[in-house]
């Protein structure tokens, strides 16, 4: 990755270079010129007009109570795409506008998605101590103690439908309530 980056660091701006002299000397300084600023000032108006309209897909998702997960993709793609086209370049330019693309951007997606399921991991420790070495946590008999939240989602009360069997209270050892 770090090579990556750093060919990047150094070709862009020779890319960049090379473009603006052969543009330069095909149509000239001036209109040169104005083609960059023209290409900064319709990349602003693209990013408003998409930014707001992924922002509008973002808060149906969460009324849906769904992860916003493409949404967020998508606003993190035209966050990148305002940033190229506010820097100086043709290459920064073609590239700044490639990502205002949806397909582009959805095909972005499944890339990503794949390298990153194939390449990610999902790590679990209990808390109270740092390392795999943490022993979990036990009570005053030796059990271990989960800690956990629920609720009940069930629409009848235990006992009115004839099918669902009624379980005794646990028995809980001497000397607890």
């Amino acid at each position: 990755m770090g090579l990556f980056i750093l060919i990047a660091m150094i070709g862009v701006p020779i890319a960049e270079i090379a473009v603006f002299i052969d543009v330069g000397e095909r149509i000239g300084l001036g209109p040169t010129l104005v083609v960059v600023v023209l290409t900064a000032i319709m990349g602003t108006a693209l990013l408003r007009m998409q930014g707001f309209a992924v922002l509008i897909k973002a808060q149906a998702s969460l009324q849906e109570n769904r992860f916003p997960l493409n949404e967020l993709f998508d606003g993190l793609c035209l966050v990148f795409a305002g940033a190229l086209l506010l820097t100086p370049g043709f290459v920064t330019d073609s590239v700044g506008f490639l990502l205002f693309v949806p397909p582009f951007r959805a095909l972005l997606r499944m890339w990503a998605t794949r390298v990153f399921t194939a390449r990610g991991q999902i790590h679990m420790g209990t808390t109270g101590g740092p390392g795999p070495q943490h022993e979990p946590r036990r009570d005053e008999f030796g059990s271990i103690v989960i800690d956990g939240d629920f609720s009940d989602v069930t629409e009848s009360k235990a006992g009115e439908n004839p099918d669902e069997e009624v379980l005794p209270p646990p028995k809980l050892p001497p000397g607890n309530p």
